[in-house]
């Protein structure tokens, strides 16, 4: 409104109005809300198709915390149903991601049984590491992926082959490789899983004075480009839980806890034992790079009955994985 005051020598005084200070307007408020609760509802449905999609869904967890942002700007401009939508964002994205920080696991007794996962990047990890590993932790099985010919007498060179001498390998001179190695006798199973992406030998594990555990070490393609169809049916194809024997999958999932496949996957009677303890968010890929290691693809799934004590990640030289150690509970 404009006013006005006459002088003592005639005349008027206009005083102008007072320009409102005005915040972003609704578009830009929209805009920033919007991509994230896009990613909130294909996170939450399973929506995710194709390859860079499926790629897109492994910074779910940073999504999650970039949310905060856009419900920030909806509540300094005040649109009501833009904060509401960023709100509800922000909360499904929260569900999805933070248990993984705080973990969820029960004291179960059991007998205890310790897992070591690496990926070889083409048998180049750095054997030494490996077998230091092996000796602090002491584990029942070592899961190897990308392990080749060359990889199997480096590891044994090292002395693998003194703490762990049982063994069924599937090496190849490439990264379809993959072995276990075991302190205890092995039995391979065959026709276990489809023939689908690298090799993904099974065997199972007998334990003294117990009952055998049936291991697989899990290593499907990766989901670029056209291989997406085979990391998905991989995934797929991988035995559900059984109540006839206590199974344990390990390896590089080359899928975190946001893909639908691996979803599914937990689905049929699994979790994973980093998320049981509060190390779910722990980065295993890539390691050893300029970048730091920023998703989790490398994986130990237990089935239900198995008991989680304590999971460790740590960097071995020469791959671009980092090792996963998770010492268990097995009825």
């Amino acid at each position: 409104m404009h006013t006005s005051a006459e002088n003592s020598v005639g005349g008027t005084i206009v005083t102008p109005p007072r320009k409102r200070r005005k915040f972003p307007g609704t578009t830009l408020t929209w805009l920033a809300v919007t991509p994230f609760a896009a990613w909130a509802a294909t996170r939450v449905a399973g929506l995710e198709r194709g390859s860079l999609a499926t790629q897109l869904m492994t910074a779910t967890p940073y999504a999650a915390a970039g949310s905060v942002v856009p419900l920030m700007i909806a509540a300094l401009t005040r649109k009501r149903a833009a904060a509401a939508v960023a709100l509800l964002t922000t909360t499904a994205l929260g569900f999805a991601v933070l248990p993984r920080a705080l973990g969820t696991a029960d004291a179960t007794a059991g007998r205890p049984f310790r897992v070591l996962t690496i990926n070889m990047l083409f048998g180049r990890a750095d054997p030494e590491t490996i077998i230091g590993l092996v000796r602090r932790f002491d584990p029942d099985v070592l899961s190897t992926q990308e392990l080749t010919p060359p990889g199997v007498e480096a590891l044994d060179a090292a002395g693998l082959s003194a703490l762990m001498p049982h063994r069924v390998l599937q090496d190849e001179w490439s990264a379809s490789g993959s072995g276990l190695y075991s302190k205890h006798p092995l039995k391979p199973i065959y026709h276990l899983i489809p023939p689908v992406g690298h090799n993904m030998p099974a065997a199972m594990v007998s334990l003294p004075g117990g009952k055998p555990i049936e291991f697989v070490d899990v290593h499907p393609f990766p989901p670029l480009g056209p291989q997406v169809t085979n990391w998905v049916e991989a995934l797929d194809d991988l035995p559900a839980a059984s109540s006839d024997t206590v199974r344990i999958l390990a390896g590089d999932f080359n899928a975190t806890l946001d893909h639908t496949p691996m979803r599914r996957l937990l689905s049929r009677g699994y979790k994973d034992a980093a998320d049981q303890v509060g190390a779910g968010l722990i980065p295993t890929w890539p390691a050893n790079k300029r970048v730091p290691p920023i998703i989790t693809i490398d994986h130990v799934l237990v089935d239900q009955r198995v008991g989680v004590k304590q999971v460790s990640v740590h960097t071995v030289p020469d791959t671009d994985h980092r090792a996963v150690f998770a010492e268990l509970s097995v009825p």
